[in-house]
């Protein structure tokens, strides 16, 4: 009889322990609800300049807000004030000598001109005289030839002398020529435009903020060389931020563009917040769910989400995490 209810007491252990199983199995067996996680982010713009120099000054330090249009950051760039003196010397020699090239030239310049002319007159007189006197004693036969020719030569050259002081003295007279003025005066602009050139290229000296935001990193430290075009300092926008996913495609069935989704941020508390989708992208292969089965499988592809805010986030910070609320 003992023997009896030992053996009934067993089996209803026996089947106690196989129901505790199996409920305990319906529940680890149970599909387990998967959660979509995010990542908060935001614009951030890199701050650099077109002038190769050194750090002379932070005027921000990471972590300050910021207005469009703040001077973040002075450069030392001695290359510039040397090329800008180099031009502002080149630009007084070009005006001279397009000052010069107005008014012509001296009057000491215009009398030695002139007396020159006088000069070639008076020997063109001597020898018109000694020619005619030659010539006719050269009809008369009391001179050679040779003679005749020599003072004739003579004449001649001194001719050439009256015309060619005339001009010299015309030419001081008349100033420069209209295309030495106008080279001139191209001379002056092309050296004013160097020297705006240079003046621009010492205004990228002092690096402002492109957007109201906040200074999330600087780069290099005071005294350091920077190049031309490398990033000094990065300013994130705080107004312009989304919330970025990264999707498997068979998770995707309610959610298209320009749906609505309920997300919450942990570090926020348990609050939800409506967002908008507005960017849904396939990522890279490297991204797709491989299949491990050999039939009837398929890869499952990844799909990057964006999904903008509604409504104001208060205290949202870049890279906090989000989760759909599903």
């Amino acid at each position: 009889m003992n023997a009896r209810k030992d053996l009934l007491l067993g089996l209803g252990v026996l089947f106690a322990v196989i129901i505790v199983v199996a409920i305990i199995g319906i529940f680890v067996l149970k599909d387990e609800k998967i959660e979509i996680y995010g990542e908060a982010e935001a614009t951030e713009y890199r701050v650099s300049g077109k002038v190769p120099g050194r750090i002379e000054m932070f005027l921000a330090e990471e972590g300050d807000q910021v207005k469009k249009g703040d001077t973040l950051v002075i450069i030392n760039s001695p290359e510039v004030e040397a090329k800008l003196s180099q031009a502002i010397a080149a630009r007084n020699a070009a005006e001279a000598q397009n000052q010069k090239a107005i008014h012509g030239a001296r009057e000491e310049q215009i009398q030695g001109a002139y007396e020159l002319y006088q000069k070639a007159l008076a020997g063109e007189e001597v020898y018109r005289k000694s020619f005619e006197r030659v010539d006719r004693l050269y009809q008369k036969g009391v001179v050679t030839a040779q003679k005749h020719d020599e003072v004739e030569a003579q004449y001649k050259v001194a001719q050439a002398n009256v015309k060619a002081a005339k001009s010299q003295y015309d030419m001081a007279l008349k100033g420069a020529q209209e295309e030495d003025k106008a080279a001139a005066r191209a001379l002056v602009a092309r050296v004013d435009g160097v020297i705006d050139e240079i003046n621009i290229a010492k205004a990228e000296r002092y690096l402002t903020s492109p957007v109201d935001g906040e200074v999330s990193e600087c780069f290099p430290h005071v005294g350091e060389l920077v190049g031309q075009g490398s990033p000094v300092m990065a300013v994130v926008d705080t107004k312009d931020m989304w919330f970025h996913f990264a999707i498997r495609e068979d998770m995707l069935k309610d959610i298209t563009m320009g749906s609505e989704l309920q997300i919450r941020v942990p570090a926020l508390g348990e609050e939800t917040y409506p967002v908008k989708v507005t960017f849904i992208k396939v990522m890279a292969s490297y991204a797709t769910w491989r299949s491990t089965q050999t039939n009837g499988g398929y890869d499952i592809k990844t799909f990057d989400v964006k999904a903008r805010p509604l409504t104001e986030i208060p205290n949202l910070r870049p890279g906090m995490t989000a989760v759909v609320v599903r």
